[in-house]
């Protein structure tokens, strides 16, 4: 799983907890961690949705301003059968 310097900046900064992404197969697996720019990324519960399930509060805690924001991202998303919810965050300091 791919994440942009500045989405890890946000989540290190404690504005976002959760990742949406699409694909053919996961990538990572709950419980796991991601090797990024920022350190260890903790990866949490992993649910399978349905985006048009998204609510208003899943969009913010996903970075987004709302949920029509969160749908223009989606539409430049590739193509994928596996729509995921991943809580992610990093772990506190000295941990």
């Amino acid at each position: 799983m791919l994440l942009k310097l500045e989405l890890l900046e946000q989540i290190q900064r404690g504005e976002v907890d959760l990742v949406f992404r699409r694909w053919s197969r996961p990538t990572v697996k709950a419980g796991g961690t991601l090797k990024t720019k920022l350190g260890l990324l903790q990866i949490g519960a992993i649910t399978d949705v349905d985006p048009a399930d998204v609510s208003e509060a899943d969009a913010r805690r996903a970075g987004f301003s709302d949920v029509a924001d969160f749908r223009k991202w989606l539409d430049t998303m590739k193509p994928g059968h596996l729509f995921q919810r991943i809580e992610v965050g990093f772990p506190p300091e000295g941990h």
